[in-house]
């Protein structure tokens, strides 16, 4: 897949199937466009691309809404794209000027300039342009002028719910890990770098991997305890370990972190980077009497966990 950051250094694609919008994590909703976008171009013989957004369309409109946290880093949507088959990737800057692009400018001056499509493929409840003004029945109306056909992907189900990344948020920040990853079809994914913290998890037998995440936007699901596979960046070695998201009660500290205690696993690795797949989601932080307590505890967390990591093969 080749990646565009610079709308100026398009070449000229052959038969154009295109399709636009955030693709924030790359759920199977977002993955049912890719896969009628791609038998259509190998119906025409011809160039699937995708056209997205960063920063997220969302930040720039409402910038005074700093809520949206996102379910995909851009070098985590560059991963899955290519992963699944699209030949090219255009990233388009989201600014103030081109969020007030109207909706016929945005098609003439925008799609029609740049990409010369011969199918545009949108979701169901897409919109675009100025106040969302632009949508399917815009972009059919123009379709003869400009000599591009258009195609809508019906609403998806998944057991009778509309599969969305704001459901994926919900799900992720409820705990329900489990639903998550259905909606998604792989593991949610963190990424970060080792920090020093302050080693107590040593002191009781647990030594941690204090995780400071790369991006700051990055939703962090909810607050408990996590089976995860973990890969250090330039190694192929998949770690199986334990993740604490929380505040860690028993201690005292308020400040939440992001600690992993990696099974069978004793390399000092401060300031190395790594991808942290979430396989399972546990149970919520609990705040116990005493540190033994709390050591028997995750001594069981151990031993439950790498029974469900025994169980669950890795989906990227």
């Amino acid at each position: 897949m080749k990646v565009y950051n610079d709308i100026n250094q398009l070449p000229n694609f052959r038969n154009a199937v295109i399709t636009i919008g955030s693709f924030d994590g790359f759920h199977t909703g977002h993955q049912q466009i890719i896969a009628q976008l791609i038998n259509e171009a190998q119906f025409i013989n011809g160039e699937t691309v995708i056209i997205t957004f960063h920063p997220h369309p969302r930040n720039i409109v409402n910038k005074s809404d700093e809520s949206l946290k996102l379910l995909n880093t851009i070098s985590e949507k560059i991963h899955h794209l290519s992963k699944a088959g699209i030949d090219h990737l255009v990233i388009i800057p989201f600014t103030d000027a081109f969020s007030k692009m109207h909706a016929k400018e945005y098609i003439s001056n925008f799609l029609v300039k740049f990409f010369n499509p011969a199918l545009i493929i949108i979701g169901y409840n897409h919109h675009f342009g100025l106040n969302r003004e632009g949508n399917y029945l815009l972009l059919e109306n123009m379709a003869f002028d400009y000599h591009y056909k258009v195609k809508e992907i019906s609403e998806y189900l998944v057991n009778q719910a509309t599969v969305s990344s704001s459901k994926v948020r919900k799900f992720l920040l409820e705990g329900n890990l489990k639903e998550a990853n259905f909606y998604l079809g792989y593991n949610y994914t963190l990424s970060g770098t080792v920090v020093q913290g302050d080693q107590r998890g040593r002191t009781i037998g647990f030594p941690t991997a204090n995780i400071q995440i790369d991006e700051p936007d990055k939703l962090i699901p909810a607050n408990g305890v996590y089976a995860v596979l973990v890969k250090l960046k330039d190694e192929d070695e998949i770690i199986k370990g334990m993740m604490n998201i929380g505040i860690r009660p028993t201690i005292g500290d308020l400040k939440k972190t992001i600690e992993i205690n990696l099974f069978d696993f004793d390399q000092t690795i401060y300031g190395k980077s790594m991808e942290i797949k979430l396989v399972a989601y546990t149970r919520g932080e609990i705040k116990f009497g005493s540190l033994d307590e709390l050591k028997a505890q995750l001594a069981a967390d151990k031993i439950q966990i790498k029974e469900i990591l025994s169980a669950n093969p890795l989906k990227s």
